[in-house]
């Protein structure tokens, strides 16, 4: 039972809830209720309860405050809050000391029943991993000098031993290892560990092996032996069940190397394939379950050369076009896996990608991303290696799309200033706006038209059009011809008259009329 204390400086609620509440039945005991935060702390210290409902608002020492007091000294103690509607940001800062439960006065018994059985769950929790840990360590210690690991390590690391050796251990252990078929499972954790997860991992085979022939930990793996008896689809299960164990409690994920069925002779040999089958995680990404089927010699392929279109991948990232650049690089990396090349030959690949991508970046960016690369140079797997490379080219890439955006609204910025100048002259074109800039007219209309939404042309007439709606604001005695020369159409009225009425549905003498 866990044994729960309830503070609240009015008896109302503290006798309402000590009344309402089934503790029994939610796995709890009701060991005392304090009048305020001193009173509280007094009893924590003699009682050492497991739950502490309380108050926000007390005298003397408030919730707050007793929670910060309880944190120092007691970290095992969890806390349920209860707070007025005006003080629940205020009882948010308790956050910082890991609660996590906090109700609303006056609260319901439903919802205090439901974050007590909460926190009980979280605690069962927590009190098996505890002695999930203790049992495994202390196995640990009992396992740890036994023979049996070193008769293995030095099988599958001495070249010397043999069958006087093999009929001499198999006496010690009673333990008949001429004639049997084995198998060998290689486990190696992934990300920085402490060797005690190795011991951890032995155990957890051990125990779902049912005590299989040997184990032991050699050269910062996991290495067992087992009898080749079971089925493969039952020895898939069996390791399974290992990984997902392990990483249920240590929350460090598994590669292994099995190897094929061999006789006992052959166990060195069975190793160092199994060495080399850890090698292609690589390729096939860590939690992998590595087998001689997955691993096919380079000798043993017609592998042709490594290309791909340097320029494409350039260009790509120098316009600013992610969704190219992006399929470009995966493209690439899918190149490298079909090929699977000696893993220093791809590594050497990989990094001629990486300095043509940062070359595209400017100075200080490329220092920092140079920084980035030794640690790169030696992650265990192409994945990783490949989502670094693609977040390098996405910054570059994006950052030059920004460039260029910047560029082209800065070009068209400039064709509206000058057309805003010109536009009187009836000679004003995209052709000479285009030789006034340098700029090749084509990529003038375009960017014109992705920037503004309408062609260039459009634009002219519909800022001449709005410059002759001025002047007859002005002056409603402009005639047609007038306003058609002085807003650069030049002598051709007609067309003048034809484009205004297009623009504002009436004609040059419809509208003065309508506006005198």
């Amino acid at each position: 039972m866990y044994k729960v204390l309830l503070v609240d400086d009015e008896f109302l609620i503290s006798d309402g809830i000590s009344s309402v509440v089934n503790w029994s039945l939610l796995g709890t005991e009701l060991i005392g209720i304090a009048q305020d935060g001193l009173e509280a702390l007094a009893f924590i210290e003699r009682q050492r309860p497991d739950i502490i409902i309380s108050d926000i608002r007390m005298p003397g020492m408030d919730g707050l405050q007793l929670v910060e007091a309880v944190a120092e000294k007691y970290r095992n103690i969890s806390f349920i809050m209860l707070t007025g509607f005006t003080e629940f940001e205020y009882a948010k800062t308790a956050m910082q000391y890991g609660v996590k439960h906090y109700l609303l006065k006056p609260c319901s018994e439903e919802s205090l029943v439901q974050a007590i059985g909460e926190l009980v769950s979280e605690k069962r929790e927590l009190n098996d991993h505890e002695h999930f840990v203790q049992t495994i360590q202390y196995n640990l210690e009992r396992v740890l000098p036994h023979a049996k690991e070193y008769f293995l390590k030095e099988l599958v690391t001495n070249k010397t031993y043999g069958v006087k050796e093999w009929k001499y251990f198999g006496e010690l252990f009673s333990v008949q290892f001429l004639g049997q078929r084995v198998r060998l499972l290689l486990v190696e954790i992934e990300g920085e560990h402490e060797y005690l997860h190795l011991f951890a991992v032995k155990n957890i085979a051990e125990d779902i092996f049912h005590n299989p022939i040997l184990s032991t930990t050699v050269r910062g793996h996991l290495l067992v032996m087992m009898e080749d008896t079971m089925s493969e689809a039952q020895l898939f299960r069996n390791i399974d069940e290992i990984r997902a164990t392990f990483t249920r409690y240590y929350r460090y994920d598994l590669t292994m190397a099995l190897s094929e069925p061999g006789e006992l002779p052959q166990t060195r040999q069975l190793y160092m394939r199994t060495i080399a089958y850890l090698n292609h995680r690589f390729y096939l990404g860590e939690g992998s379950l590595i087998m001689e089927r997955d691993v096919t010699p380079i000798e043993e392929r017609d592998v042709p050369e490594f290309e791909y279109d340097q320029g494409r991948l350039v260009t790509a990232i120098q316009a600013g076009h992610w969704q190219d650049a992006g399929a470009e690089l995966n493209r690439i990396f899918q190149l490298l896996v079909d090929l699977r090349y000696d893993i220093s030959q791809t590594k050497s690949y990989l990094i001629q990608i990486f300095m043509e991508i940062i070359r595209l970046s400017g100075a200080a960016d490329m220092k920092r991303y140079m920084d980035r690369l030794p640690c790169m140079i030696e992650t265990s797997t192409l994945h990783s290696f490949q989502q670094f490379l693609l977040t390098v080219a996405k910054q570059i890439t994006l950052r030059r799309y920004e460039q260029q955006r910047s560029r082209q609204s800065q070009m068209v910025q400039q064709v509206k200033q000058l057309v805003q100048k010109r536009y009187q002259d009836e000679t004003l074109t995209l052709q000479s706006i285009a030789g006034e800039i340098y700029m090749n007219p084509d990529y003038i209309g375009k960017m014109f038209k992705k920037e503004t939404g309408e062609k260039f042309t459009n634009y002219v007439l519909t800022y001449r059009i709005q410059k002759a709606l001025e002047l007859l604001e002005q002056d409603g005695n402009y005639t047609v011809s007038l306003l058609a020369e002085y807003t650069g159409f030049g002598s051709n009225w007609p067309y003048f008259s034809k484009v205004f009425k297009k623009y504002t549905g009436f004609s040059p003498s419809e509208y003065k009329k309508a506006i005198t």
